[in-house]
């Protein structure tokens, strides 16, 4: 048997995991996400979040999903991480994580952590899809991670897990999937995002890279200014700021507070 120490982590309800991997030790990172993350007969979370050596950044941050699969990158877990690094590993802010989706820069500030993303890319809109022998409008754009928004006036009534699962199963973004974010505009500059995860395959409390999607679809088709205000299912207000140059979002940071929940040690 292997005793793991770890950390319990939260950034707007989207909880992880978080381990100190710089010295590898666990063979299969895969499997055992897939054993740790279960809620009823483990710690649980939507996932583990690794911290490795780079060669290029002050470390590496892998993300393996609830489900086993590895994420290109995640919003809401850099946060945590930057935290987690600073707190924990002593490192100095502002610093660079390397990941799948790119290279991140973190800061925190009287508590709020901002992460500086990738810009987005492949912007596509107005797709029509076949869900359940009705047609839903939506756009696509990759924020490090593929993410699907369609809006909505209703979002509260909304059934996220079942268009959201039918969505990110969908031909039209097959073979990567999508993660699926429903939408709805609350003001000039405040938004509220509902998300369907891929990897977790569920609906989370908040996912960063995908109310970064959300608010640069808002703000070229709904005309929504930055810093965008954003309401997530955690309760937690999340800032995306980005500037917006000839219908193209540049610049893109992403702002929030992460926690620790608790520390422990897993037997595995």
């Amino acid at each position: 048997m292997t005793t793991i120490p770890f950390y319990k982590m939260q950034a707007s309800g989207n909880d992880f995991i978080v381990i100190d991997h710089r010295e590898p030790f666990i063979p299969d990172v895969k499997a055992f996400a897939k054993k740790v993350c279960v809620r009823q007969f483990s710690v649980g979370a939507d996932g583990v979040l690794l911290v490795e050596k780079s060669s290029q950044a002050d470390f590496k941050m892998r993300i393996i999903n609830a489900d086993g699969s590895e994420a290109e990158m995640c919003g809401n877990g850099s946060r945590c991480v930057v935290l987690f690094a600073r707190d924990v590993l002593n490192l100095r802010v502002p610093l660079t994580m390397e990941t799948l989706g790119g290279l991140v820069s973190g800061d925190i500030q009287d508590g709020w952590i901002k992460v500086k993303l990738v810009e987005p890319k492949n912007y596509r809109a107005a797709i029509a899809l076949g869900i359940s022998g009705s047609k839903k409008i939506v756009s696509f754009v990759d924020t490090m991670v593929p993410h699907v928004v369609h809006f909505t006036d209703h979002l509260n009534e909304f059934p996220v897990r079942e268009v959201g699962r039918a969505i990110r199963n969908h031909k039209e973004f097959a073979p990567r999937g999508t993660n699926v974010n429903f939408v709805q505009v609350l003001g000039p500059n405040q938004i509220s995002v509902r998300t369907y995860e891929r990897g977790v395959e569920d609906e989370t409390l908040a996912c960063g890279t995908g109310v970064t999607a959300s608010s640069v679809v808002s703000a070229i088709e709904h005309q929504v200014k930055s810093p965008v205000h954003v309401t997530t299912r955690g309760g937690e207000v999340i800032k995306v700021y980005f500037d917006l140059v000839d219908g193209r979002p540049t610049n893109v940071h992403l702002e929030g507070q992460a926690h620790f929940s608790f520390k422990g040690e897993l037997n595995v």
